[in-house]
């Protein structure tokens, strides 16, 4: 019997595969929604991955006082999306909620519709993009409410390295996390490989001293096709070194060479994490909706999925 995306998750010696995706635009209706859920899949047909992560997008204007690159355009209800990919696709889904925009009340409701209209179990929750504006629930306070709810929820978490890169804390956040209820996490799209080998480094290490088993960690890449690309990435938080920015933009084909940098990135953090315990998986997104972007992500997805598959087998063999 195949093993449940919760059973891959939670044994370390499984290799955990995802594709991520954004619901399609506000206001699509239901036939729309079915046809652009089964062009990506179709587009997914000839690799093999574990189920999909359907992404909550807020407009994160509070955060930063950038222009966002592109528009921030609402989607249609994540867990509508997730629902419909579930039933086309027969794998499992893992369905963001950003929790700020709803008082606990209302995020009670929310939870019951998940899990008896929308037969969902596996969750992230995120909280608000900053401090500042209106937060009607944090995202401690939506952990507490989940832990009372009766209903079976699989929960996962956001890691960032770039915020241990500045706060040196994240390790510890992870293990509030876990404490919350937390079973796993999925990063922000990786390209600095340094700073995510010392957040696993630390998470690792205060795993240690307190005795407990680390939790996965689910690492996400994304290509990048030029400078619009980039400017989003930076937008939205993710560190891009200098030399990497330029041998991206210098390149001749930018999105193949952003595909052979995620792959030097990828092959860095498992070489200096090999003797870690933490267990790794794989996420894979494009950032845009542009379709040399998207199919450049399957390619990605293809490459990666080798490196790791080839590491987790020399790790059993070692």
């Amino acid at each position: 019997m195949a093993l449940s995306l919760k059973q891959k998750i939670q044994d370390p010696r499984q290799g955990v595969y995802l594709i991520g995706t954004t619901p399609p635009k506000m206001g699509t209706d239901k036939a729309q929604l079915e046809t652009i859920a089964k062009k990506l899949l179709n587009r997914l047909h000839e690799i093999e991955y574990d189920g999909v992560v359907i992404y909550d997008i807020q407009d994160e204007s509070s955060r930063i006082s950038a222009p966002r690159p592109f528009p921030f355009k609402k989607t249609v209800d994540p867990r509508e999306y997730s629902q419909l990919i579930s039933q086309l696709s027969h794998l499992d889904v893992i369905t963001y909620k950003s929790v700020a925009q709803r008082d606990e009340s209302e995020f009670n409701t929310w939870l019951d519709e998940t899990a008896n209209k929308f037969k969902l179990k596996n969750l992230v929750l995120v909280g608000s993009p900053s401090s500042t504006g209106n937060i009607k629930l944090s995202l401690p306070n939506a952990y507490k409410a989940l832990s009372e709810d009766k209903n079976s929820v699989f929960l996962g978490g956001v890691t960032i390295a770039e915020r241990h890169a500045s706060k040196r804390n994240e390790h510890d956040r992870l293990l509030e996390k876990i404490d919350q209820g937390c079973d796993f996490f999925i990063s922000q799209a990786v390209y600095n490989a340094q700073e995510t080998i010392d957040l696993i480094t630390s998470y690792s290490r205060s795993c240690r001293h307190k005795g407990i088993s680390p939790k996965r960690i689910i690492l996400t890449f994304t290509p990048c096709g030029g400078e619009k690309t980039l400017d989003f990435m930076k937008w939205l938080g993710i560190s891009v070194p200098e030399a990497t920015k330029w041998r991206i933009l210098d390149s001749n084909d930018s999105l193949n060479e952003s595909i052979r940098i995620c792959r030097d990135n990828l092959n860095q953090v498992l070489q200096s994490c090999a003797h870690l315990d933490v267990p790794l998986g794989l996420n894979i997104e494009s950032l845009t909706n542009r379709k040399e972007e998207i199919d450049a992500s399957i390619n990605l997805y293809r490459l990666l999925k080798a490196t790791m598959e080839l590491n987790l087998a020399e790790k059993q063999i070692a």
